[in-house]
């Protein structure tokens, strides 16, 4: 993992462990990411005003309808309805033909997926010759894409220039009759991808070029996902995945809990098994969390429980908060539970920890009541089949 630029700010990492069969041991793939709005990433305004706490939620909340649309077409769950949301971004997109035998008709479609700004991006490089582009990256969806030269009807600012496919030498168009296609919620391009530790020779991706939304000057989105089209999968054949690869452990103080992927093909589910409060269960029955399972979300900006889980958690933490001499301040946006720190220097805040499957565990300490831990390494083991949280991986 390489070193942060920035070794006095908080960090975060993710690791996606797949099977390298290299003298019989598994190996994993680590890849440096920041905050797209953090002070490391290339693309945050160092001299604009950054976004306050209502704005980011408001722009949160279209990623959170996003997910609560594609469970309910996975699984057939109806969710509480809510107040219309804003429109998610839009994604149009069309082929560009190297030759005159490739297709040119112009597919328009949707992604459907809101990108917000709690999102992390990671540096990759397209094509050959090699052009570096910052994208957000995703385990929330199955097709990476980014914009693409010519630029045919609109695209958002981005950062670095949009890729050009004419001047790759292994670009190449997928047929719109190939199974790969057959696979996408939309139509799919093909190119040559070489980043960096992980090279992946044929890889296939999605090319905008009338693109629309709010994507924070990043080039696209690195997809990881658990579909037939993420990054992930189309690493299997490299990294030989099976079903279950022995091997040791990633870390030593890993905390592991099995991935349930019965819930649907595309999202990380893990199973939420309680929460405490200062090491004491809530009074929250186990079974409220088995039906539905949780879901590890890297675009997403804070955890979210429903109703019959955070009201419990609400008053247990506001209670101890009160014992402590806290005095409450008034709410920002969907946050209910606020307080004036003014003058708490030194003084202890209540810890909230996570439990789940396997008797995995995630530590909510005084740097994360609000926001998860920085420093935390999330593991995606997908040849084990398991999720697992590393406190001070990064």
């Amino acid at each position: 993992m390489a070193a942060s630029c920035c070794p006095g700010h908080g960090r975060f990492c993710l690791i996606l462990l797949l099977a390298e069969h290299k003298h019989g041991a598994a190996t994993g793939t680590r890849m440096p990411i920041v905050h797209q709005l953090g002070p490391c990433s290339p693309l945050a305004d160092k001299h604009g005003k950054a976004p306050s706490h209502e704005e980011i939620l408001a722009a949160d909340q279209p990623r959170v309808e996003y997910i609560h649309r594609r469970v309910t077409e996975t699984t057939g769950q109806v969710r509480p309805k809510r107040a219309a949301p804003p429109s998610a971004p839009s994604v149009q997109l069309q082929p560009t033909p190297l030759s005159s035998s490739a297709a040119s008709a112009k597919l328009l479609a949707s992604s459907g997926n809101a990108v917000g700004t709690g999102n992390y991006v990671v540096a990759i490089g397209l094509g050959t010759p090699e052009e570096r582009l910052t994208v957000v990256f995703d385990t929330g969806s199955d097709t990476t894409w980014v914009q693409c030269q010519p630029c045919v009807e609109s695209c958002y600012p981005q950062q670095e220039p949009l890729f050009t496919p004419a001047k790759s030498s292994t670009y190449a168009n997928i047929s719109c009759s190939s199974s790969y296609c057959s696979d996408l919620d939309i139509r799919g391009l093909r190119l040559f991808w070489r980043p960096l530790p992980l090279r992946r020779p044929e890889f296939r991706f999605r090319c905008g070029e009338d693109n629309r939304g709010l994507f924070g000057r990043s080039a696209g989105r690195m997809d990881l996902g658990r579909g037939k089209t993420s990054l992930t999968a189309q690493a299997r054949d490299k990294y030989g995945v099976r079903d279950r690869v022995p091997g040791p452990r990633p870390a030593a103080n890993a905390r592991l809990t099995p991935m349930l992927t019965d819930k649907g093909p595309t999202f990380y589910y893990v199973g939420l098994t309680g929460i405490k409060e200062d090491g004491r269960p809530l009074p929250i029955p186990e079974s409220f969390f088995f039906a539905a399972g949780a879901l590890v979300d890297s675009g997403t900006v804070i955890t979210r429980l429903p109703p019959k889980a955070y009201s419990p958690l609400r008053s247990a933490f506001a209670k101890a908060m009160e014992d402590l001499g806290y005095k409450k301040a008034p709410g920002v946006s969907i946050l209910d539970t606020c307080y004036d720190l003014e003058g708490g220097e030194g003084k202890a805040l209540p810890a909230v920890s996570m439990a789940f499957q396997g008797g995995a565990s995630l530590d909510v300490d005084a740097s994360g009541i609000l926001y998860m831990p920085k420093t935390h390494g999330v593991l995606y083991d997908l040849g084990n089949k398991v999720v697992g949280f590393v406190p001070g991986a990064c």
